[in-house]
Protein backbone atom coordinates (compact mmCIF):
# COMPACT_ATOMS: atom_id res chain seq x y z
CA UNK A 1 0.00 0.00 0.00
CA UNK A 2 3.20 2.51 0.06
CA UNK A 3 2.66 2.97 -3.17
CA UNK A 4 -0.66 4.25 -3.07
CA UNK A 5 0.01 8.24 -2.67
CA UNK A 6 -1.94 9.20 0.84
CA UNK A 7 -4.22 12.02 -1.41
CA UNK A 8 -5.42 8.43 -3.60
CA UNK A 9 -5.99 6.12 -0.45
CA UNK A 10 -7.70 8.69 1.33
CA UNK A 11 -10.01 8.96 -1.54
CA UNK A 12 -10.58 5.47 -1.77
CA UNK A 13 -14.12 3.84 -0.58
CA UNK A 14 -14.28 0.28 -1.14
CA UNK A 15 -10.64 -1.20 0.49
CA UNK A 16 -9.89 -4.74 0.55
CA UNK A 17 -6.54 -5.93 1.59
CA UNK A 18 -4.52 -9.06 1.43
CA UNK A 19 -2.26 -10.69 3.73
CA UNK A 20 1.25 -8.30 3.81
CA UNK A 21 4.65 -10.17 5.27
CA UNK A 22 6.53 -7.92 7.17
CA UNK A 23 10.25 -8.72 7.37
CA UNK A 24 11.99 -6.20 7.44
CA UNK A 25 11.95 -2.35 9.58
CA UNK A 26 10.41 -1.22 5.84
CA UNK A 27 7.55 -3.76 5.79
CA UNK A 28 6.57 -3.42 8.93
CA UNK A 29 6.41 0.42 8.11
CA UNK A 30 4.19 -0.32 5.35
CA UNK A 31 1.99 -2.88 7.26
CA UNK A 32 1.35 -0.75 10.35
CA UNK A 33 0.75 2.09 7.38
CA UNK A 34 -1.63 0.40 5.90
CA UNK A 35 -3.47 -1.13 9.40
CA UNK A 36 -4.36 3.03 9.64
CA UNK A 37 -6.06 3.48 6.56
CA UNK A 38 -8.99 1.49 7.45
CA UNK A 39 -11.62 2.09 10.09
CA UNK A 40 -11.26 1.10 13.21
CA UNK A 41 -13.05 -2.43 14.70
CA UNK A 42 -11.99 -3.03 18.46
CA UNK A 43 -13.12 -6.74 17.98
CA UNK A 44 -9.73 -6.72 14.86
CA UNK A 45 -6.36 -5.70 15.63
CA UNK A 46 -5.32 -4.79 11.84
CA UNK A 47 -1.64 -4.31 12.54
CA UNK A 48 -1.89 -8.04 13.53
CA UNK A 49 -4.02 -9.64 11.97
CA UNK A 50 -3.31 -8.16 8.31
CA UNK A 51 0.19 -10.63 8.57
CA UNK A 52 -1.37 -13.48 9.66
CA UNK A 53 -4.46 -13.49 6.64
CA UNK A 54 -4.55 -16.98 4.46
CA UNK A 55 -5.50 -17.98 1.44
CA UNK A 56 -8.56 -16.77 0.41
CA UNK A 57 -8.75 -14.22 3.48
CA UNK A 58 -9.01 -10.55 3.31
CA UNK A 59 -9.25 -7.17 5.82
CA UNK A 60 -12.67 -5.44 4.06
CA UNK A 61 -14.06 -2.01 4.50
CA UNK A 62 -16.93 -0.83 1.97
CA UNK A 63 -18.74 2.07 1.57
CA UNK A 64 -22.32 1.96 3.43
CA UNK A 65 -25.68 3.38 2.60
CA UNK A 66 -24.80 6.49 3.92
CA UNK A 67 -21.27 7.43 2.37
CA UNK A 68 -19.28 6.41 5.65
CA UNK A 69 -16.73 3.47 5.43
CA UNK A 70 -17.84 0.43 7.28
CA UNK A 71 -15.63 -0.88 10.21
CA UNK A 72 -13.25 -3.18 9.00
CA UNK A 73 -13.90 -6.75 8.98
CA UNK A 74 -11.89 -9.80 8.60
CA UNK A 75 -13.68 -12.07 5.83
CA UNK A 76 -13.28 -15.19 3.19
CA UNK A 77 -13.20 -13.67 -0.51
CA UNK A 78 -15.48 -16.07 -2.77
CA UNK A 79 -12.97 -17.33 -5.78
CA UNK A 80 -14.39 -15.52 -9.20
CA UNK A 81 -16.58 -17.91 -10.73
CA UNK A 82 -14.93 -17.88 -14.24
CA UNK A 83 -14.18 -20.76 -17.07
CA UNK A 84 -10.97 -20.17 -19.32
CA UNK A 85 -12.81 -20.42 -22.52
CA UNK A 86 -16.00 -19.34 -24.29
CA UNK A 87 -19.68 -20.71 -22.97
CA UNK A 88 -21.41 -22.94 -24.66
CA UNK A 89 -24.71 -21.64 -26.61
CA UNK A 90 -27.06 -23.28 -24.36
CA UNK A 91 -25.41 -21.69 -21.12
CA UNK A 92 -25.57 -18.30 -22.74
CA UNK A 93 -29.06 -19.41 -23.53
CA UNK A 94 -29.67 -19.98 -19.70
CA UNK A 95 -28.15 -16.76 -18.67
CA UNK A 96 -29.80 -14.65 -20.97
CA UNK A 97 -33.56 -16.01 -20.22
CA UNK A 98 -32.66 -15.78 -16.47
CA UNK A 99 -31.16 -12.13 -16.52
CA UNK A 100 -33.30 -10.13 -14.23
CA UNK A 101 -33.45 -7.77 -17.66
CA UNK A 102 -35.00 -10.55 -19.54
CA UNK A 103 -37.24 -9.10 -22.11
CA UNK A 104 -36.91 -5.93 -21.49
CA UNK A 105 -34.16 -5.27 -24.27
CA UNK A 106 -34.90 -7.41 -27.19
CA UNK A 107 -37.07 -4.85 -28.72
CA UNK A 108 -35.40 -1.99 -30.73
CA UNK A 109 -36.88 2.06 -29.46
CA UNK A 110 -35.83 4.85 -31.23
CA UNK A 111 -37.04 7.65 -29.59
CA UNK A 112 -36.86 11.14 -30.29
CA UNK A 113 -33.23 12.17 -28.81
CA UNK A 114 -33.46 16.12 -27.86
CA UNK A 115 -31.03 17.00 -30.28
CA UNK A 116 -33.61 15.47 -32.93
CA UNK A 117 -36.07 17.87 -31.37
CA UNK A 118 -33.82 21.02 -30.93
CA UNK A 119 -32.98 20.33 -34.83
CA UNK A 120 -36.37 20.25 -35.59
CA UNK A 121 -37.74 23.46 -34.44
CA UNK A 122 -34.20 25.15 -35.76
CA UNK A 123 -35.65 23.44 -38.85
CA UNK A 124 -38.78 24.98 -38.93
CA UNK A 125 -37.81 28.42 -37.45
CA UNK A 126 -35.29 28.67 -40.70
CA UNK A 127 -37.85 27.42 -42.50
CA UNK A 128 -40.57 30.15 -41.14
CA UNK A 129 -37.67 32.75 -42.12
CA UNK A 130 -36.95 31.44 -45.21
CA UNK A 131 -41.06 31.95 -46.10
CA UNK A 132 -41.12 35.40 -44.54
CA UNK A 133 -38.04 36.23 -46.54
CA UNK A 134 -39.48 34.88 -50.04
CA UNK A 135 -42.91 36.58 -49.46
CA UNK A 136 -40.95 40.07 -48.88
CA UNK A 137 -38.88 39.35 -52.38
CA UNK A 138 -42.29 38.52 -53.94
CA UNK A 139 -44.01 41.38 -52.28
CA UNK A 140 -41.03 43.77 -53.23
CA UNK A 141 -40.84 42.36 -57.16
CA UNK A 142 -44.52 43.01 -57.57
CA UNK A 143 -44.46 46.52 -56.47
CA UNK A 144 -41.27 46.53 -58.62
CA UNK A 145 -43.16 45.10 -61.55
CA UNK A 146 -46.27 47.52 -60.73
CA UNK A 147 -44.64 50.67 -60.31
CA UNK A 148 -42.77 49.63 -64.35
CA UNK A 149 -46.27 48.60 -65.77
CA UNK A 150 -47.56 52.15 -64.39
CA UNK A 151 -44.46 53.59 -66.14
CA UNK A 152 -44.56 51.91 -69.29
CA UNK A 153 -49.07 52.93 -69.56
CA UNK A 154 -47.98 56.71 -68.72
CA UNK A 155 -45.34 56.43 -71.71
CA UNK A 156 -47.64 54.63 -73.68
CA UNK A 157 -50.39 57.19 -73.08
CA UNK A 158 -48.25 60.15 -73.72
CA UNK A 159 -46.65 58.35 -77.03
CA UNK A 160 -50.50 57.74 -77.75
CA UNK A 161 -51.51 61.83 -77.40
CA UNK A 162 -48.20 62.78 -78.81
CA UNK A 163 -49.40 60.53 -82.41
CA UNK A 164 -52.72 61.82 -81.98
CA UNK A 165 -51.43 65.82 -82.63
CA UNK A 166 -48.77 64.73 -85.19
CA UNK A 167 -51.78 62.86 -86.90
CA UNK A 168 -54.01 66.26 -86.86
CA UNK A 169 -51.27 68.32 -86.94
CA UNK A 170 -50.34 67.95 -90.92
CA UNK A 171 -54.50 67.79 -91.96
CA UNK A 172 -54.60 71.86 -90.03
CA UNK A 173 -51.93 72.18 -91.61
CA UNK A 174 -52.51 71.05 -95.20
CA UNK A 175 -55.89 72.96 -94.87
CA UNK A 176 -53.72 76.41 -94.00
CA UNK A 177 -51.46 75.75 -96.71
CA UNK A 178 -54.01 75.36 -99.09
CA UNK A 179 -56.09 78.77 -98.43
CA UNK A 180 -52.15 80.32 -98.27
CA UNK A 181 -51.59 78.89 -101.69
CA UNK A 182 -54.51 79.61 -103.35
CA UNK A 183 -54.33 83.67 -101.88
CA UNK A 184 -50.86 83.71 -102.79
CA UNK A 185 -51.48 82.49 -106.39
CA UNK A 186 -53.98 85.18 -106.62
CA UNK A 187 -51.36 87.84 -105.30
CA UNK A 188 -49.02 87.01 -107.48
CA UNK A 189 -50.98 86.80 -110.51
CA UNK A 190 -52.10 90.46 -109.70
CA UNK A 191 -48.81 91.64 -109.47
CA UNK A 192 -47.77 89.46 -112.29
CA UNK A 193 -51.04 90.99 -114.80
CA UNK A 194 -49.69 94.40 -113.09
CA UNK A 195 -45.56 94.34 -113.62
CA UNK A 196 -46.83 92.75 -117.35
CA UNK A 197 -49.03 95.71 -118.23
CA UNK A 198 -46.28 98.50 -117.31
CA UNK A 199 -43.55 96.21 -119.04
CA UNK A 200 -45.71 95.99 -121.90
CA UNK A 201 -45.97 99.47 -122.90
CA UNK A 202 -42.19 99.99 -121.98
CA UNK A 203 -41.06 96.76 -123.85
CA UNK A 204 -43.59 95.18 -125.99
CA UNK A 205 -45.46 92.07 -125.93
CA UNK A 206 -43.35 89.06 -125.62
CA UNK A 207 -40.86 90.66 -123.81
CA UNK A 208 -43.04 92.09 -121.13
CA UNK A 209 -44.93 88.23 -120.60
CA UNK A 210 -41.99 86.56 -120.01
CA UNK A 211 -40.50 89.07 -117.34
CA UNK A 212 -44.00 89.18 -115.50
CA UNK A 213 -43.96 85.23 -115.51
CA UNK A 214 -40.93 85.37 -113.69
CA UNK A 215 -41.63 87.90 -111.23
CA UNK A 216 -44.89 86.19 -110.58
CA UNK A 217 -42.89 83.43 -109.67
CA UNK A 218 -40.47 84.71 -107.77
CA UNK A 219 -43.04 86.41 -105.64
CA UNK A 220 -44.91 83.69 -105.21
CA UNK A 221 -41.85 81.14 -103.94
CA UNK A 222 -40.97 84.19 -101.35
CA UNK A 223 -44.48 84.02 -99.73
CA UNK A 224 -44.96 80.61 -99.48
CA UNK A 225 -41.38 80.15 -97.87
CA UNK A 226 -42.26 83.38 -95.38
CA UNK A 227 -45.56 81.26 -94.40
CA UNK A 228 -44.31 77.80 -94.10
CA UNK A 229 -41.00 78.65 -92.69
Amino acid sequence: PIDVPDTVAGQLGNRVQHALRAYTPRDQAAVRAAATTFRANPKVDVATVITELKVGEALVSLLQDDGAPSPVERTLIAPPGSRVGPISPAERKVMIDTSPVAGKYEAVIDRESAYEILNAKSAAAQAAADAEAAKTAEEKAAAIAAAAQAKADADLARANATAAKVAAKPAAMSMAEKIALSAARSMASSVGRQVAGSLGRSLGGAMAGRVAGNVGSTLLRGILGSLFK
